[in-house]
């Protein structure tokens, strides 16, 4: 197969549209689609599956058996039973659910599914599925399903609705993206819509809110809540288990901190927990043209800019519209430069992008950068319109495979105006679908035999945890959770104290944790680890664990800036003295990064009224004035007044008027202007508070020192 690029094609293309008048082309043969693509030299590709064997898919997975479903979207973009809505021209009749999960299989040996059998049908706007308990969870919005096969027949009879109450009026938007975590938490991507989640197993249980938020649980727990986010169609954990997120033209983000601390109280100045991580841009270097709708729709939207006199540019191409699929590779088959990578797909321009993740030293994000040999171009891209790679999945035999959903149109009509949908058929394209496997040249592929893992005994999958593809390990340990034999607690207990390898000794802690027979020992034992990743998580677990407060407290000094970082997050578990000093500690070590500031406010310590009197009593944080200094004073001043406890008040306004002689004015303008815009979320302020608060705000020096001295009296200081 020839994988390279042939500028005649473009042009060849170009010539058949316009002599033969049609806006749109037509679709190409598998085979032709192939000659199509180019690709890193590194790599070769190879059709995986195509129609009619698969039709429209979004996303495919394996399972512990080995084998490939693939969830199919052949509804999009109507939503079933609306029937005939102004955006929808070429819709006349209400749809129906017509989402099918299919599973596929190569019965003769040549790498190439030759046949699919119909797992489930009648899928309501499904887009993704994940192994569990030997059956799949299906996100179908407003649902969470699960679905199993009892009879060995390979066809779903029973069908459970685990959660319901999900955001379903856009396939673009709505809960997605199903993955195993590393902590034994499955996520979930919900865009941050709206909506009232109900957990069936626990009809007691009140509904949870979503909005601006995604979601994760627990089925072996019965736990549900709200995950940091929002990611619109993609979501990917590294080795270490750092989320990073899609949403269309923010290709790449990383979640710095989750939920669960970020929302501990309701007192933040800030509640930003995701980082745009990208450093170049928006830019893309796509092969086909834009297309006829994409062009006409930009020149009217340039046109209006400049008529308003605007300095912004619509672009039509070559530039990131609908990122899609953002997936890690973490197997074993690629060369090591490749491992931990990002693959994102961007459907508008035909294309798959790749970034090199890299932590910062001393921050705990990271920095996403272009590969080396792809500075001006990508890693795949086509110049077939109709190639659109929605998803990716790593495979248990270390291939990276490219789900395209091969559509003339993905683009959702809500977003086209009127009169460019006229020539437009959002259905031209559902007899087709392919899945493309991409594999290092020359690379021998060893996992495409048979296997099944669920049959293996307890000691047999431990040792798979071990194993230097993600895939396997996850799998491994997801088993070892649903089994719960705690014959293997020795073995594990063995591999997190001898074996050599990281993410074996990690997933070794996890299956422990799982089967609840962590214990401080254990975890003392992580958080002393030689690698980075596994302290990070053992700082995690020691929030299970009072006797684990010392070393937590140790962890603040850890070189990584990962694990300090996740120290102080997990430190604000804890209250008193102790940790109100280490909070403080955290500050004057890492308070320059506003992520350390973030992890120490997000607590109830370390928004404390005692954190503030002892930095501004310490001379090494006091006696210098620094803008990120005065930043998180204004954010600490901003929590004591939103809790708007009198005696805090004037706690805070006397540690200001004590404060160091030479830095004073600064610390209290700081101090004050927090406390102000902290009162200001009261529903009612008195007439005299108001007054002074109006004083603080429009003054600074002497009229802030003056507006305090009016606050202490006004609380009767």
């Amino acid at each position: 197969m020839n994988t390279m690029f042939k500028p005649l094609l473009i042009v060849i293309l170009l010539f058949c549209i316009s002599c033969s008048g049609e806006r749109y082309t037509e679709p190409l043969s598998p085979e032709e689609a192939l000659d199509h693509f180019q690709l890193n030299e590194d790599f070769t590709i190879d059709l995986f599956a195509a129609e009619p064997y698969v039709i429209d898919p979004v996303e495919m997975i394996f399972d512990a058996q080995g084998n490939a479903y693939v969830i199919e979207m052949n509804d999009y973009p109507f939503v079933p039973g609306i029937g005939n809505p102004s955006q929808y021209p070429s819709n006349p009749e209400a749809v129906e659910a017509g989402g099918k999960i299919r599973m596929l299989a190569d019965t003769n040996g040549d790498g190439r599914i030759d046949q699919s059998t119909v797992f489930a049908d009648g899928i309501s706007q499904g887009t993704s599925i994940l192994p569990w308990e030997g059956g799949l969870l299906v996100t179908s919005a407003p649902h969470i399903l699960y679905l199993k096969d009892t009879t060995g027949d390979f066809r779903a009879d029973s069908t459970e609705v685990l959660f319901t109450g999900f955001f379903n009026d856009n396939f673009q938007a709505q809960i997605t993206n199903l993955r195993y975590g590393v902590d034994n938490w499955i996520y979930a991507s919900n865009n941050g819509r709206e909506g009232e989640v109900a957990f069936n197993r626990k009809p007691d249980e009140p509904p949870l809110s979503m909005r601006g938020s995604d979601f994760r649980f627990r089925l072996d727990r019965g736990e549900f809540e709200r995950a940091t986010g929002p990611a619109q169609f993609g979501q990917s954990f590294n080795d270490w288990g750092h989320r990073f997120i899609t949403q269309n033209t923010l290709h790449i983000r990383h979640v710095v901190v989750p939920w669960r601390y970020l929302h501990r109280h309701p007192h933040m100045a800030s509640t930003k927990a995701v980082k745009n991580i990208n450093d170049h841009g928006l830019r893309t270097y796509q092969l086909t043209p834009a297309p006829y709708w994409r062009a006409e729709r930009s020149a009217r939207r340039q046109e209006q800019y400049d008529e308003q006199g605007l300095d912004r540019i619509e672009h039509a191409e070559d530039h990131f519209s609908g990122a899609s699929g953002g997936t890690i590779y973490n197997g074993h088959a690629f060369p090591e430069e490749y491992h931990g990578n990002i693959f994102t797909g961007e459907h508008g321009g035909n294309l798959v992008h790749r970034d090199v993740l890299m932590p910062m030293e001393e921050s705990p994000t990271y920095v996403a950068s272009r590969g080396g040999a792809e500075g001006n171009k990508e890693f795949l891209a086509s110049t077939d319109p109709w190639f659109r790679p929605s998803n990716f999945t790593v495979g248990p035999d270390g291939s990276l495979y490219v789900i395209d959903m091969y559509r003339q149109h993905v683009e959702h009509p809500y977003s086209v105006p009127e009169d460019l949908k006229e020539d437009m058929d959002y259905l031209r394209g559902t007899e087709h679908g392919r899945i493309y496997r991409i594999a290092p040249k020359n690379a021998e592929l060893q996992e495409r035999a048979s296997f099944n893992l669920r049959e293996m005994e307890t000691h047999e999958l431990a040792e798979h945890l071990s194993h230097d593809n993600q895939w396997w390990r996850l799998q491994a340990q997801r088993l070892l959770v649903e089994r719960q034999d705690p014959s293997v607690v020795p073995t594990l207990e063995t591999l997190i104290g001898q074996h050599e390898g990281p993410r074996a000794r990690l997933h070794a802690l996890y299956v422990l944790e799982g089967l609840n027979s962590l214990d401080a020992d254990i975890v003392r034992q992580a958080m002393q680890d030689p690698h980075p990743g596994v302290r990070e998580h053992g700082m995690i677990l020691a929030e299970q664990f009072n006797e684990c407060l010392p070393q937590l407290i140790k962890g603040v000094d850890d070189p990584s800036g990962q694990v300090a970082f996740q120290a102080a997050l997990s430190l604000g578990e804890f209250s008193g003295s102790q940790v109100v000093s280490a909070l403080a500690h955290a500050i004057n070590l890492h308070g320059q990064d506003p992520w350390f500031r973030t992890a120490v406010l997000s607590s109830e310590a370390g928004s404390s009224i005692e954190l503030i009197e002892t930095l501004l009593n310490d001379g090494s944080f006091a006696g210098e004035v620094a803008p990120w200094k005065q930043t998180f004073i204004e954010d600490i001043s901003y929590a004591v007044g939103s809790r708007n406890v009198e005696s805090e008040i004037i706690s805070l306004l006397n540690a200001l008027s004590r404060s160091q002689a030479e830095t004073e004015t600064q610390w209290q303008i700081a101090g004050s202007l927090g406390l102000a815009e902290g009162l200001r979320k009261q529903e009612e302020l008195s007439p005299g508070l108001e007054e002074i608060l109006q004083g603080l705000e429009a003054g600074s020096g002497s009229v802030i020192e003056e507006a305090i001295g009016d606050l202490m009296q006004f609380y009767s200081i």
